[in-house]
């Protein structure tokens, strides 16, 4: 899984990690650091802090089997952008009829974004 993927694991899911996983996900994934380095930052030996990230990532994605709360999440985005650019064209129709629902479904889909 790439990094993004983690990350955006990570964002739906890290609360349920302990806080060591969580500091060690942090320092892996969104700071970059080495086994090594976060080993010698959290007084852990590189081993402890491998089996640390093997069962955070682990979790994180039994969560998102079980759940899909992410993939849901991605398919929202992408169904939102469609709606977005579909209601951008209709918005220029001359009948103002129609262009004023596009602007109300822009508005909807907006929001669907944030």
């Amino acid at each position: 899984m790439d990094a993004l993927q983690m990350a955006l694991l990570f964002d739906y899911y890290g609360e349920l990690l302990t806080e060591r996983q969580r500091m060690c996900f942090d320092l892996r994934h969104n700071q970059d650091f080495s086994l090594a380095e976060i080993a010698e930052e959290l007084q852990v030996s590189r081993q402890g802090v491998h089996d640390n990230l093997s069962r955070a990532e682990a979790l994180l994605l039994t969560m998102e089997e079980k759940t899909g709360c992410v993939r849901r999440a991605m398919e929202c985005r992408k169904a939102a952008g469609k709606i977005l650019q579909a209601a951008g064209q209709l918005k220029e129709h001359q009948d103002k009829q129609v262009s004023d629902l596009a602007r109300i479904i822009l508005d909807a889909a907006r929001n669907l974004e944030e």
